[in-house]
């Protein structure tokens, strides 16, 4: 009967009749309907302002978690590699000393001027002036030009050259300049500027 009655309520319920001051009296599938309409809407709310948050958290959480791992794997890499690199430092810190072993120091310099003397009379060279020139000083180390002027043959020239490579220290040649006197081609003259570089300490 209690059904039947239900049903009956429904049929004659009129939607236009609903008194919000008497919710009590509504039907009760009305009734029904207004609490899951109500349920839903919480749920929802609570979605928004409480799953929604929960999930944002998560994300950044998970993009922290993947930073972790690359961070982990690069850090377990090196730390499997840490032999080598040591190694690899040794071997740098014997590369560099080799280096710095070729630049010369401030009390070398006249025995490097007397080598490049004796490389252009080696050669049959006429040295016209060896000229020391201002220092420079670059970040790490320290540069030294000189200016050579010499008289020869082209052969001779050029033998002058490839002996100044030879040179147990570090000189770099630049600025090449070679004019003829006359008509003779074996009196040449050459004007060139020969660059060493010493280790440029604290002090520099």
């Amino acid at each position: 009967m209690a059904l039947d009655d239900t049903m009956r309520s429904l049929r004659e319920f009129d939607i236009n009749s609903l008194d919000f001051d008497n919710v009590g009296s509504w039907p009760l599938p009305i009734k029904l309907l207004i609490w899951v309409v109500l349920l839903l809407g919480v749920l929802a709310a609570g979605y928004y302002y409480h799953i929604e948050d929960l999930q944002l958290q998560l994300a950044k959480i998970e993009a922290e978690e993947v930073k972790l791992k690359k961070d982990f794997e690069e850090k377990a890499f090196q730390a499997a590699n840490l032999d080598a690199y040591r190694q690899q430092m040794v071997e740098m810190e014997e590369s560099f000393g080799a280096l710095v072993s070729q630049l010369p120091s401030d009390t070398e310099v006249p025995g490097l001027l007397e080598d490049i003397t004796n490389k252009g009379l080696l050669n049959g060279l006429e040295i016209s002036s060896i000229d020391l020139q201002q220092e420079s000083a670059k970040e790490f180390y320290v540069e030294l030009p000189i200016a050579i002027t010499a008289t020869g043959s082209y052969h001779d020239l050029g033998a002058f050259i490839s002996g100044m490579a030879g040179l147990p220290r570090i000189v770099t040649l630049h600025d090449f300049n070679i004019t003829a006197s006359g008509d003779n081609a074996n009196h040449l003259n050459m004007s060139i500027i020969a660059k060493t570089y010493r280790y440029k300490d604290g002090d520099a």
